[in-house]
């Protein structure tokens, strides 16, 4: 410390340590675990004592082992949140830089209370009593803060290129609130140890206003590009239908002249080959002819347009279905439903090879107060859900999976109901209840 600026207390090592691994803590709360129970509070001790440990033992090197010794205590936050917390390495590494620029603002404000407000009273119990109060209401807070922005599956999903700006925020926060307790004069620095620890505390202060602002803002901006993508999605499928009901209606029309001719033909000829051919036309036609009448137009329409992408790829599609029940139902959400479910299972029923075992059932029926939608196709292998998601088997575009199911997800919310994905033997089924509100 350079001669002539006034000396305080440094902050005691435990105590940093306690905050670093109070800040690791508060982040594990929010988020969501890897591990839980007595696996978590073993893993949690042992973090607190190997952090205390560290610094309290490294307090006295010279001081340029100081910086390495502050990017140890980093990597060791970072590994303890990366047992703990689901996710990559990104997001532990975003976690464990936020936690560290909180725990450098906790410590330094409690240190600066105590010693500006409480060191005059005496009693030995006094520092740690402002230990307890200053750290209770400071991590509370944050977790109160934190809580609000977690995201409905409590992930992070941080990409590489995010982490740079985070990085840049701590290193200069940390570098700037440290700049007055080197040896050599900056414009940071003062010839008082009480201001030098006041501009430390604003510092610290401002870098995690900064943090959780851009916290905040990464999570809405996430939201907004997801709930974009869940609209187009929608979009795609009222389009879907739109079309498929133009290309119905068509199809019905020439139906009922194709029919006419056939009968025509049947009385000017009467050849056998001629009869087996015509019959052959009239049964492909019939597929055509009959359609899902479900008692309502729109799930008639889906339903029969995916029936038709059914013949076409070699699977069967079974339907029993009362699409009176879903009159309560907004068409694009009908759409959005019918055509994402049907659409997920086509997609996995081309990859079947035995065409035999291309099958999907569909069924819609009420069972007390709930309207009940169940679509069912043959899967074969073990199905892998990763945040209510099944794993994709796409090699192309992976970037783009699991939003019809979301879409399907957000949909249903809007009338109270619930989602369920499960595997029965060789069946992967996707059931939807929604309330009736009489």
């Amino acid at each position: 410390m350079e001669q002539g600026i006034k000396l305080l207390p440094d902050i005691p090592r435990f105590y940093t340590a306690l905050a670093e691994w109070l800040a690791c803590m508060t982040f594990i709360f929010v988020l969501k675990r890897r591990i839980t129970g007595w696996k978590l509070a073993a893993v949690s001790g042992m973090a607190l004592l190997v952090q205390s440990v560290f610094l309290v033992y490294t307090q006295n090197i010279r001081l340029w082992l100081w910086l390495p010794c502050m990017m140890t205590a980093v990597l060791l936050m970072t590994g303890f949140l990366f047992l703990c917390l689901k996710g990559s390495w990104c997001d532990a590494v975003y976690c464990g830089l936020f936690s560290f620029v909180i725990a450098e603002f906790a410590a330094s404000l409690e240190w600066q209370l105590y010693l500006f407000s409480f060191q005059k009273y005496e009693g030995k119990a006094v520092p740690y009593i402002v230990l307890l109060i200053s750290y209770g209401i400071i991590y509370v807070t944050i977790g109160w803060l934190l809580r609000r922005q977690r995201t409905p599956d409590g992930m992070l999903y941080m990409k590489v290129r995010e982490l740079w700006a985070v990085l840049l925020i701590a290193i200069s926060v940390f570098a700037m609130s440290n700049l007055g307790f080197l040896q050599i004069a900056t414009p940071f620095s003062s010839q008082y140890g009480d201001a030098v620890s006041i501009i430390r505390t604003m510092i610290d202060f401002a870098g995690v206003a900064m943090m959780y602002a851009f916290h905040a803002l990464r999570n809405e901006n996430r939201a907004r590009r997801e709930l974009d993508m869940m609209q187009d999605v929608l979009r795609n499928q009222y389009l879907q239908y739109q079309q498929s009901k133009e290309s119905i209606d068509l199809i019905n029309y020439k139906y009922h002249d194709l029919k006419h001719q056939i009968e025509i033909l049947r009385r000017e000829q009467d050849q056998e080959k001629r009869n087996a051919f015509l019959n052959q036309m009239e049964e492909e036609i019939h597929r055509y002819e009959v359609q899902n009448k479900t008692g309502n137009q729109v799930v008639d329409t889906i339903l029969t347009s995916k029936n038709i992408v059914c013949e076409q790829s070699g699977i069967s599609m079974n339907c029993v279905a009362d699409g009176k029940l879903l009159d309560f139902m907004n068409t694009m959400d009908i759409c959005s439903i019918l055509g994402n479910a049907l659409d997920n299972a086509i997609e996995y029923e081309k990859q079947v090879k035995d065409l035999e075992k291309r099958l999907i059932h569909v069924a819609i029926f009420a069972q007390k107060n709930f309207v009940i939608l169940r679509f069912e196709n043959y899967f074969e292998g073990h199905l892998e859900l990763k945040e209510g998601i099944p794993v994709t088997t796409k090699t192309k575009r992976k970037e783009f999976h699991g939003f019809g199911i979301r879409s399907i997800k957000y949909v249903v919310d809007k009338y109270d109901g619930a989602v369920s994905i499960s595997q029965n033997e060789n069946w992967f089924e996707l059931r939807i209840l929604i309330p009736v509100k009489r």
